[in-house]
């Protein structure tokens, strides 16, 4: 029997496969306490995984933030961090960042757009005209990241007000069903969610700290900025001194902000006709006049033209 090729292949993968069935058979398995403790314990990990296991923000932008910050503290003086300390308080800690970590962020935004601007200005009419938007795109890009925070505060604000209602429901309920007011303030933060009730949250740690309650809720007014939530804590904090039932309190604030949110209601679809004009001036009157005077004026340039 002659040994053809086909039979040298095929013999040499039945023997391939045999010898991984056998491999496969003779590894030894792994005990089943063994395999469990492999699952719980966490594989010590290198320095250089870690830091790529991070997020890109928290490994590049956030260590050249820093290094900004502490520029801009040495140049800076302790009042401007405080009072931008501050607004950040207002605005939540936007991204975790404090108050010299933000003037890092000015710096750095102020560094890019005067970067990118001179760019521009050099393409545009050579170096003298780069330097000149350069100048100008820096102190354009160090007012920006205020201008965002500014806005980042009034939504907030506004954003507490219009969960005020709900939260004070919940909260006008826990009490009348026997709840004490830190008790049914506990209640809140559980079931709901948001900028108000992280204020909520940061009182009730303060009074579980031992500060009192008053103190506690009265931050919470500083560093909302809201009408509505100060007539709130004042009327909370006045019934506590008072000895005034929480809940007859909570029951009239209830009802008087039932009111105000229909008044903002009524208030939004009064304005609703007045920002319907700028769109309608603007997109639709123009296409209008278009179709309406075109032919006019075609016939009129033809009979000039005649």
């Amino acid at each position: 029997m002659t040994l053809t090729p086909e039979l040298i292949i095929a013999a040499m993968a039945a023997l391939a496969v045999l010898l991984i069935v056998f491999g496969v058979a003779a590894r030894p398995q792994e005990d089943a306490v063994q395999q469990r403790l492999s699952q719980l314990v966490v594989q010590p990990r290198t320095l250089e995984e870690m830091e790529l296991n991070q997020p890109f923000y928290d490994r590049t932008v956030r260590p050249l933030i820093q290094r900004l910050a502490k520029l801009g503290r040495r140049r800076e003086g302790g009042g401007m961090v405080a009072r931008t300390e501050e607004r950040l308080q207002k605005a939540g800690y936007p991204g975790g960042l404090r108050g010299a970590d933000w003037i890092g962020v000015k710096l750095l935004a102020a560094i890019v757009t005067a970067i990118l601007v001179f760019l521009l200005g050099l393409l545009l009419g050579g170096f003298v005209v780069g330097i000149l938007f350069a100048a100008v795109g820096g102190a354009f890009g160090f007012i920006i990241p205020e201008y965002w925070l500014g806005k980042r505060i009034s939504k907030r604000s506004m954003d507490m007000v219009l969960q005020l209602p709900d939260a004070l429901d919940l909260l006008t309920i826990s009490v009348e069903a026997g709840l004490g007011f830190d008790a049914a303030l506990s209640k809140v933060v559980e079931k709901m969610s948001g900028p108000l009730v992280d204020e909520f949250r940061q009182a009730l740690a303060e009074v579980r700290m031992g500060r009192a309650r008053r103190d506690a809720l009265r931050d919470i007014v500083t560093r909302s900025e809201a009408r509505p939530i100060a007539n709130f804590i004042g009327a909370i904090v006045q019934a506590e001194q008072l000895g005034v039932p929480i809940a007859k309190v909570l029951q009239i604030q209830s009802q008087q902000l039932r009111i105000e949110r229909r008044q903002r209601a009524e208030e939004a679809a009064a304005k609703a006709p007045i920002k319907m004009l700028f769109p309608m001036v603007g997109c639709i009157f123009p296409t209008i006049f278009i179709v309406i005077l075109g032919p006019a004026v075609v016939t009129v340039v033809r009979g000039v033209g005649i």
